[in-house]
């Protein structure tokens, strides 16, 4: 269980670096929460003596994350997981606000069950926000009712876990999203140039004698689906981009001013193909791990803005599930609990890119994409922030797990940038944040 408190009386946040979303910078600052709600912001606070005073020097205060690619399982797959481990699971990581995947059991693609995921949420600290199937039963053939589906909360449609094949059902899906004005998340694999693949088709593939997923079968999709947004207009938005000739063609769509926008995940940032080596089935995700090219590719895609949002496709699988040979084990692996650690390690640590580049694709352009609101420091409002260190090292380890699976092939792994508290609902997530003094001695 998270350790969680009640944010009852005056709480300062002092001495901490602020992200502002405006300006993309940091700034140093004092934060004054008062019952929950945020009371004042300014670069110097004076401590009173009924206030609880928490030294954040070194730490950095945000907004708190947004993953807009989560896969909570509920309703059908609670084995794997449920919107109550999987908040907790988000909270680990920073994040405050997430959207699910429609590919449960009934599929999201009533009225009804979108119903239930926001009323469900309504008693947890995260706010959940459910993704509409694009197609009845995620099945590709027929829409579902995009404008019921929107005012029932739906923030966006997908059949996720697959691709919309039919072409002519992706253009109908572009204009209907005109009208809700949500986006279109596209799976982007063209199945029969996938076939029987278990990882990406490369030298690494023929090695461990595993059939190989080719790179073409995304890049196809993905230039058929940006030919059919820009003839028919519309919100594209590609998942889990995986190869450097994608990033291309999302580059050049940019260029000519599209409404196209993608995500990349945190593992495709870090591991390539030679994980498999380790035949750890938690290395087999959907879109496989790719190359050192494809790494280094969408790294500058992110750093040059090609790349719009970090999204963890956090996926998780019963032990037993996992614990398979190879081919019969499912793809997919947990990415919450760990996304910050692999983010900074792939591209701050790295020197590649600055803290506040991450924070702009985990917290702005989500909520933009999604349309979610972005007044985050409105005074008076319930603060929802994340505080984090951005230098400390530590290693990964299963008992950081909150989710209810376990499938992580990052067990053991040095991590760089570490969540210390997460802010939500008048709650404190206290993920090892010290200096905790209440009330202020008396001088």
């Amino acid at each position: 269980m998270l350790n969680t408190e009640n944010l009852t009386g005056k709480l300062l946040l002092s001495n901490g670096n602020v992200y502002q979303p405006e300006s993309n910078s940091l700034e140093k600052k004092d934060v004054l929460i008062r019952d929950g709600q945020l009371a004042g912001m300014d670069p110097t606070i004076e401590p009173t003596d009924d206030m609880r005073v928490v030294d954040c020097a070194g730490l950095i205060i945000s907004p708190g994350f947004t993953d807009i690619h989560v896969h909570f399982r509920e309703p059908g797959y609670e084995h794997k997981e449920t919107l109550q481990t999987g908040s907790e699971a988000a909270l680990a990581g920073g994040f405050t606000t997430v959207c699910c995947m429609p590919n449960t059991n009934p599929t999201l693609d009533t009225r009804g069950s979108i119903q239930f995921i926001r009323q469900s949420q309504e008693e947890l600290l995260v706010d959940i926000h459910p993704v509409g199937a694009a197609t009845k039963g995620r099945k590709g053939m027929e829409l579902t009712e995009y404008s019921e589906l929107a005012r029932a909360g739906a923030v966006a449609f997908t059949d996720d876990g697959n691709p919309i094949a039919n072409a002519g059902v992706m253009r109908r899906a572009l204009e209907y999203s005109r009208m809700v004005n949500k986006p279109i998340l596209q799976h982007a694999e063209d199945l029969q140039l996938k076939g029987s693949g278990l990882m990406h088709e490369s030298k690494v593939s023929t090695a461990l004698g595993l059939p190989g997923v080719p790179g073409i079968s995304e890049e196809v999709l993905v230039y058929r689906d940006i030919r059919i947004a820009e003839y028919v207009g519309g919100r594209l938005h590609i998942q889990h981009v995986s190869m450097a000739e994608t990033a291309e063609l999302l580059r050049a769509a940019r260029e000519r001013g599209l409404n196209v926008t993608c995500e990349v995940t945190p593992h495709h940032l870090l591991l390539t193909d030679e994980a498999v080596r380790t035949f750890d089935t938690s290395t087999k995700v959907n879109p496989p791990l790719r190359t050192r090219k494809d790494v280094d590719a969408l790294r500058k895609a992110v750093i040059d803005g090609t790349i719009d949002v970090i999204a963890t496709d956090h996926a998780p699988h019963a032990r037993e599930e996992k614990e398979q040979p190879f081919d019969l084990a499912p793809p997919g692996l947990i990415g919450l609990e760990s996304a910050l650690g692999v983010v900074m390690k792939a591209l701050v640590d790295n020197n590649l890119t600055t803290v506040e580049t991450v924070l702009h694709k985990l917290i702005i352009r989500p909520r933009e994409i999604m349309n979610l609101p972005l007044d985050f420091y409105r005074q008076k409002a319930h603060a929802n922030l994340t505080i984090f260190d951005p230098r400390e090292e530590w290693v990964f380890k299963r008992e950081h797990v909150k989710s209810r699976s376990e499938n992580s092939p990052f067990y053991g792994s040095q991590m760089k940038g570490r969540v210390k508290a997460v802010l939500i609902r008048g709650q404190m997530v206290n993920l090892g944040l010290k200096n905790l003094n209440w009330p202020r001695e008396k001088k």
